[in-house]
């Protein structure tokens, strides 16, 4: 095979709220860990078990990295698409260490906000079908599934005989 795929698709929560660092450059970072958390029933026993895995997620684009810093918050419900890096750092105490961790490049990724603005779940269907215009920038995500007015499929006419 000549080429390769890395990406990585990720729904979870925030494990904490981001934070905000700067490089030399000037360019701000934002980092956070996200939960995704799997649940099945064990057959053995009848009881419902759960596995959580925490993934290291840094945010290199500008626009990306805003809307996390002023929208997202511990326990955010999130939809990310990024890429695994694995990078090498020296520790406090001089040891060599490698981490791996989901990374949205300055022109790609994607972030997309699954909660209602306020953070708190709320059946009033005016937020829950507003859009979360903030967390996409005029991008559909895989996850959005409404229908909006005005859209080119829904001015084309269905009489067209092929």
């Amino acid at each position: 095979m000549s080429g390769s795929v890395n990406k990585v698709i990720l729904i979870g929560n925030l494990g904490r709220d981001p934070e905000v660092r700067r490089l030399n450059s000037g360019d701000s970072v934002v980092s956070f860990s996200l939960a995704t958390t799997d649940s099945w029933r064990d057959k053995a026993t009848g009881e419902r078990k759960e596995r959580t895995e925490w993934h290291n997620v840094v945010i290199y684009n500008e626009n990306l990295g805003k809307i996390a810093e002023q929208y997202c918050k511990k326990g955010s419900k999130i939809y990310l698409e990024g890429q695994l890096q694995t990078r090498e750092y020296t520790d406090r105490d001089g040891n060599q260490r490698r981490t791996t961790e989901v990374v949205l490049q300055r022109f790609r990724g994607e972030l997309t906000l699954l909660d209602s603005r306020g953070g708190a779940r709320s059946e009033a269907p005016e937020e829950r079908d507003a859009p979360e215009s903030a967390g996409n920038f005029g991008r559909s995500s895989p996850m959005e599934t409404e229908k909006r007015p005005g859209r080119v499929s829904e001015m084309i006419d269905d009489d067209i005989p092929f």
